[in-house]
């Protein structure tokens, strides 16, 4: 890890006296120019065929009565568009190793069905494909990001999803994408070379997939473009990092453009809790596991720095975000969740690590999009609502493809039953001669007072918004869909290029300059 961002997890600066006053904490922000840019695909999503995310979520149909705009509902698109969205994958996750894309496209009504085993063991319809994904992130403005079949597929299923896509005429494909009504290729540019390839994608071993990748990806062209593939190799199970060992020894660099990672956030692997009936020791272990992304982070890209010290392969953390048990009464197999301020948390401070370590970091995406996981949005008939994590990455949109500006400090403690973790979080960046700053406190108790210099980046008038409630537990619901939304803030003061602030418990703030 950068020596600048060491003071990030490893501060031991909580001082209290009389038990009730917290000493301030300083921050340090360099002003240089030879600092990453934090790309704005760190702020991607995911939309799996699981549960409720596409079909009910993302697609209602053409013929449904709620407002849609070629099946995808409109309130959905709008709320996208303005969280910015820079990149979306699909179709899993683990369904995209049993997804055959041949099987979703042409007329609806002549797609043939499939029982989704991974999932609820609900039938699969195909009748939201390649072509309604696509036109999606069009309207977005997203890039989109296929995830696809190593696992019960061929190498000329892929590479005809490729040419069906990318190739804009005189090849077999693009001759039955011009019949399925597209005319124009849609130049996709991000390609998953299988899911979970150590699970569900096929329970492989790291060596025998290194050399399965190293088939698929000697494939790949897109034909008129001959190098504007982007190749992601499926990685590492959280703390697998023989899994990163193999895939940087023995994938050759040139077939290769990115190396994922996987990492959920939850109180235990096999006792994951409800998402809104918990109480602070669950918080505080599901914080553990959050923070937990840094050490990851150091570790995966210290092998990766050995085999590839030129940083030309990037790491991509393409499923990240908070793990609970599902809400009562509904399909276990479908990973619906509500979404709390303890998700906020999750949010903030792992968007924070994201930004550090953009040197290394270029893509991520949230799981799930819409009623999986740690969703942005939930649905429930014609009503849509937008969660504490929607907030966050909305408010967090002023760090897309801004120049990183480092930051050093210790951090106080958050500290529980005897066990402490850093309570505060902190990313900044500059772009168009305006500063960013992201805070967060994941303390549940205590606020904390920060002190921030800011006379090397000339700042004179800066304006805040908050994310907070009144408990860690608090939610929007379809009854209530504002409880938790974005305020002003102004607990905070600058003077003479230094910026105070006081963050409450279990907040997060973004400091913007005029």
């Amino acid at each position: 890890m950068n020596k600048t961002f060491k003071g990030i997890f490893g501060g031991l600066a909580a001082i209290f006296f009389a038990g009730t006053v917290q000493a301030q904490t300083t921050v340090s922000i360099e002003n240089k120019e030879d600092t990453p840019v934090i790309s704005k695909h760190i702020y991607g999503h995911f939309a799996e065929h699981l549960g409720r995310s596409i079909y009910d979520g993302l697609y209602v149909g053409e013929d449904s009565p709620i407002p849609n705009t070629d099946g995808v509902r409109n309130d959905l698109i709008k709320a996208l568009r303005e969280l910015q969205i820079p990149n979306l994958r699909w179709p899993g996750g683990c369904f995209a190793d049993t997804y055959h894309w041949k099987d979703g496209i042409g007329p609806k009504e002549d797609r043939p069905t499939l029982v989704n085993a991974w999932w609820g063991g609900v039938t699969e319809n195909n009748s939201f494909g390649t072509h309604d994904f696509l036109n999606l992130c069009e309207k977005l403005g997203a890039e989109p990001y296929l995830a696809a079949n190593l696992g019960s597929g061929t190498v000329e299923e892929f590479t005809d999803w490729i040419q069906y896509v990318n190739h804009s005429e005189g090849s077999p494909m693009a001759k039955l994408r011009k019949e399925n009504g597209r005319e124009e290729p849609w130049n996709v540019k991000y390609w998953g070379v299988g899911n979970e390839m150590w699970g569900c994608g096929g329970n492989m071993t790291p060596e025998f997939y290194a050399n399965l990748y190293r088939q698929y990806a000697t494939f790949m062209t897109s034909w008129e473009n001959e190098n504007n593939l982007y190749r992601i190799a499926s990685g590492a199970n959280q703390d697998d990092y023989h899994w990163t060992e193999v895939l940087m020894r023995d994938i050759p660099k040139h077939l290769i453009e990115g190396v994922a990672l996987h990492s959920y956030s939850f109180v235990e692997w096999d006792k994951k809790g409800s998402a809104t009936d918990f109480n602070e020791e669950e918080y505080f272990s599901t914080m553990k596991t959050a923070l937990w992304m840094q050490e990851l982070i150091d570790k995966h890209t210290d092998i990766m720095d050995k085999y590839d010290p030129e940083n030309e392969i990037d790491l991509i953390v393409d499923e990240w975000g908070g793990w609970y048990e599902v809400e009562e009464g509904t399909n276990p197999g479908f990973l619906y969740q509500q979404n709390t301020m303890r998700d906020a948390m999750i949010a903030g401070a792992t968007l924070n690590i994201f930004n550090n370590e953009s040197e290394r970091v270029k893509m991520a995406n949230l799981a799930q999009t819409v009623n999986v996981l740690q969703a942005v949005a939930l649905t429930e008939g014609e009503n849509m609502l937008l969660t504490p994590t929607y907030h966050v990455m909305k408010m967090y949109t002023v760090h897309h493809d801004s120049q990183l500006l480092p930051v050093d400090f210790e951090s106080p403690d958050y500290t529980y039953n005897g066990e402490s973790l850093p309570a505060i979080s902190v990313s900044a960046s500059k772009k168009d001669g305006k500063v960013a700053i992201s805070l967060v406190n994941i303390d549940a108790k205590k606020e904390n007072k920060v002190k921030i210099n800011l006379e090397a980046l000339d700042v004179e008038n800066m304006t805040a918004t908050i994310l907070t409630s009144e408990k860690l537990q608090d939610h929007n619901t379809f009854e209530n869909t504002e409880k938790i939304s974005p305020e002003q803030f102004k607990d905070f003061k600058l003077r003479k290029g230094e910026l105070q602030v006081t963050l409450p418990p279990f907040s997060v703030v973004v400091l913007e300059s005029e």
